[in-house]
């Protein structure tokens, strides 16, 4: 029996936002934090608030293109024992409470360690919309595309402004689902302003391919949300929920804060 993955949806959620002319709105948590429970209730919370759709992040204990915030929070669900296992459970009950795309962003030796077919068939199984995969080389993905185009996941790769034009071509020819634009050089983390660097790669991007391009890096409020809603098709929060969280004196109020957060966001990505 080979589950489908829900990268129609994910592309419908996309489709939607657009028609609605404005960008969809992208949460990102990682999986196991502050618990595994607590993760999956953040997940529930963001969506509550209005996020379209959910990034699980994979812990990781090298988490390069990760900022300090995200970085303390893999840290914590490491030291929890968090596991694949745990990942494909948050994907899968956050799907089923919310029925929004999930997708998994990780790095690749988790899932070169697991097994490409093993990963793909249960993160279909668990109604996963896809992964996003910062540090796979596209020249070294032929595998793994196989195996998530074989189970319906989207293959979501990252470009950065240091990507010259002939490879965006490359990287978004290869790409399904959306494009992740990182909008700063280096690593994630709340910015002050998310700027033209981005805008401009977004339009070098979209010279290459039709599908959506979301930015990601940098945004932790409803101004700069709606900043960057006004050039792409998604806006990409992470740092400033896990912060939420990172910062409540207990999971309630850390909930509450992510829900209020997500809605603040949500009328940025609304572009009024």
């Amino acid at each position: 029996m080979s589950a489908n993955g829900n990268i129609e949806l994910l592309s419908a959620t996309l489709a939607k936002a657009k028609s609605e002319e404005r960008a969809a709105l992208v949460a990102y948590l990682p999986a196991g934090f502050p618990t595994v429970d607590g993760g999956i209730e953040a997940v529930k919370a963001v969506v509550a608030g209005g996020a379209d759709l959910v990034e699980i992040g994979l812990p990781h204990s090298d988490p390069v293109l990760d900022g300090p915030v995200i970085q303390t929070a893999d840290d914590i669900a490491l030291r929890g024992g968090v596991k694949i296992v745990d990942v494909m459970r948050t994907v899968r009950e956050a799907y089923e409470a919310t029925g929004v795309p999930i997708l998994v962003m990780t790095y690749w030796n988790p899932i070169d360690r697991y097994g490409v077919e093993r990963f793909t068939a249960e993160l279909a199984a668990a109604g996963g919309a896809g992964c996003i995969l910062p540090d796979l080389p596209v020249q070294e993905s032929a595998l793994w595309r196989e195996h998530a185009a074989k189970h319906g996941l989207a293959t979501v790769f990252v470009v950065a402004p240091s990507s010259k034009d002939e490879r965006l071509a490359t990287i978004t020819a290869a790409g399904s689902g959306f494009v992740y634009a990182a909008s700063l050089m280096g690593v994630t983390g709340t910015r002050e302003s998310v700027g033209e660097e981005a805008q401009e790669l977004v339009r070098r991007t979209r010279a290459t391919t039709d599908l959506p391009v979301c930015v990601g890096l940098g945004v932790s409020n409803a101004a700069q949300a709606r900043q960057v809603a006004g050039f792409a098709d998604g806006v990409i929060v992470g740092s400033a929920f896990v912060k939420v969280l990172l910062d409540a004196p207990d999971l309630p109020t850390g909930l509450e804060g992510l829900r209020a957060l997500a809605g603040d966001l949500a009328e940025g990505v609304r572009r009024s």
